[in-house]
């Protein structure tokens, strides 16, 4: 799978990002769909900017989303769709009711949308990374509302928000499949000082939180049931994985003995929540890329092999993105930002990785994948 950075937060300067745009991908969403299909990416993930959509209360502008949608339909991609990438209307605050039940209005404008623009299940993600987002914006402040010590109360009121926005896609959609993603992190403690003990664990556990109030294993009075927890989507990158001494977080380097496997985390979620995983989101920066590739996918053939059920595995981003705080282009995608031909360039060493792959996934039983064809032949881009 592929997918392209859509986050639309606002930023402690004060700017709102728009992924879509800064990437071009909304200006190219035609030609990005059909280059990575050239990969043999037949599913990716994207998004749309709700606060683009809804810029006054209840009047829904679809405009930016349409080509979209449309692009999906006439190459036959299936997408993932993420309905609130860490952005919102800028008139709401995310503390109130008022955001629980726009977000459900929001849903279901989006949902008649895609009824009418498609066919086929959709694929929906109610709200990206809840729990990070709840970290990153309610307990530390670094994304608006830039809110301290308040990451477990933002917590609820996302999940309170995930869960009318998925009633409201089923009153439309009511076949519609349900994604839930969040990092997939492992905390290791530097010694044995209990405090330590106890703050390393409770940081690996909290990781769950959100999967468990959506389903209803904890603070049910948020009206989370078995229902809503559809399929699980894990993001997983070089940095999941760190010492905490007490203080200071270090991280495990994944060639280190002290690491975690890769395939055990996914079989811990599996065991606690007997879901379809997939890996939502992984990628590494510049030549590291290749090696960082190799690895992830060795542990999903060892999670296959145990018997998991793990659905997809997700480059991300399958194109470069900006920098969120200085703009400049992050060099981790399959595919460059565009030049000013409005062309994208080839990464050729990750590319070959990429093929390496499909054909050791292809030779492991019951496993179902597409093999690519030639990639797009854009001038390479070596690293």
């Amino acid at each position: 799978m592929g997918g392209f950075e859509c986050s639309s937060q606002r930023m402690p300067s004060g700017q709102r990002i728009n992924m879509l745009a800064a990437t071009k991908h909304q200006q190219l969403v035609l030609q990005d769909y059909l280059a990575v299909q050239s990969s043999g990416i037949q599913t990716v993930r994207d998004g749309i900017c709700w606060h683009l959509i809804e810029q006054q209360p209840g009047r829904y502008d679809f405009s930016s989303a349409l080509p979209m949608v449309r692009a999906a339909r006439e190459t036959g991609m299936q997408v993932i769709w993420d309905l609130c990438h860490y952005g919102w209307p800028d008139d709401l605050d995310i503390f109130s009711a008022a955001f629980v039940e726009r977000c459900a209005d929001f849903a279901r404008a989006f949902a008649r949308l895609l009824a009418r623009e498609s066919d086929g299940i959709a694929f929906i993600a109610p709200m990206n990374e809840t729990s990070f987002l709840s970290w990153v914006a309610g307990e530390v402040g670094h994304f608006h509302p830039f809110a301290i010590g308040q990451g477990h109360a933002l917590k609820r009121q996302l999940v309170r928000a995930a869960i009318a926005a998925i009633d409201a896609l089923w009153s439309v959609l009511p076949n519609a499949r349900i994604v839930h993603t969040d990092p997939l992190i492992h905390v290791m403690p530097k010694s044995r000082h209990p405090h330590v003990l106890d703050q390393s664990d409770a940081a690996r556990q909290a990781q769950f939180d959100a999967w468990d109030m959506i389903c209803g294993m904890r603070e049910p009075e948020l009206g989370g049931h078995p229902r809503y927890l559809d399929i699980i989507g894990l993001n997983y990158y070089p940095h999941n994985q760190w010492f905490f001494d007490g203080q200071h977080q270090h991280h495990i380097l994944y060639t280190d003995p002290h690491y975690r496997p890769l395939h055990q985390l996914l079989h811990e979620v599996h065991q606690r929540y007997q879901r379809p995983l997939f890996v939502a989101e992984t990628s590494s920066l510049g030549v590291a890329e290749p090696n960082w590739l190799r690895y992830v996918c060795e542990e999903t053939r060892a999670a296959l092999e145990i018997g998991l059920p793990i659905e997809g595995l997700c480059l991300y981003p399958i194109v470069d993105a900006p920098d969120w705080n200085d703009h400049r282009s992050i060099h981790q995608g399959l595919w460059s930002m565009p030049d000013e031909r409005q062309q994208r360039t080839l990464c050729k060493p990750l590319a070959r990785e990429l093929q390496h792959q499909y054909s050791l996934f292809q030779s492991l039983p019951h496993v179902d994948i597409a093999l690519p064809g030639e990639l797009v032949s854009w001038p390479d881009r070596e690293r």
